[in-house]
């Protein structure tokens, strides 16, 4: 005789309790560690990746950097270049100027310096030495020669006459029995001051040279 219980009472549930063991316990620990430890290296391993691609654009901007810098400092080495090669270039031309005002200056105040009745047969510089040469039909010209050199502010003083010789000239194109003409022949040594010293200038001629016979003196004239 089957028995129907129509009160419908509540039956109770049996929880099940999941009990792990050690061993299970022990494995899952080991894998939480292993995953963990693999998630710490992949991200490490992310992070080394990242700072050697930045290393790389670091050091390719450098290297573009240099090469921009080695321009520039290829363009300044020329511009030195070009200065330098540029003052050298002014440098000589002052030189070359200031060496040449020297015996123009020298040459004006020697030609001012000559009076009447003397003309010059030689003009040479050596350094600072000064060596002319001349003729005069009188004394008084020579001495106003030396005297007017004695007053430019390129010779040092004093002005000093080395020779003077009388040579008799006999005129040309008159009488034989003409009395000759009495030349003095006069070498006068100078220095230039230091600080007005130029390059040493050829040695020439300077007037021409003396001519075969002079005008005879005025009457009276000093000799």
């Amino acid at each position: 005789m089957i028995r129907i219980n129509l009160l419908g009472g509540e039956r109770q549930v049996k929880k099940k309790v999941v009990v792990f063991d050690a061993g299970k316990q022990l494995t899952l620990a080991c894998g939480l560690v292993l995953v963990l430890a693999a998630a710490g290296i992949g991200y490490w391993y992310y992070s080394l990746n990242q700072a050697s691609a930045q290393v790389d654009r670091d050091i390719a901007e450098a290297r573009q950097e240099q090469l921009r810098l080695q321009s520039v400092i290829r363009e300044v080495s020329a511009f030195d270049a070009q200065r330098a090669e540029l003052q050298q270039r002014v440098s000589l031309i002052q030189q070359l100027r200031s060496g040449q005002s020297i015996p123009v200056q020298l040459l004006d105040t020697v030609s001012k310096s000559v009076p009447d009745m003397l003309w010059l047969t030689e003009f040479e510089q050596k350094g600072n030495d000064v060596t002319i040469q001349g003729q005069s039909t009188t004394l008084i010209a020579l001495s106003d020669f030396v005297g007017n050199l004695g007053m430019s502010p390129l010779l040092q003083k004093p002005i000093e006459i080395v020779s003077s010789t009388v040579e008799t000239v006999s005129p040309t194109g008159g009488p034989t029995t003409a009395a000759g003409i009495d030349l003095i022949k006069f070498t006068v040594k100078a220095q230039l001051v230091p600080n007005t010293k130029g390059p040493a200038a050829p040695a020439g001629r300077v007037g021409g040279a003396a001519p075969a016979s002079a005008p005879a003196p005025a009457p009276g004239g000093a000799r």
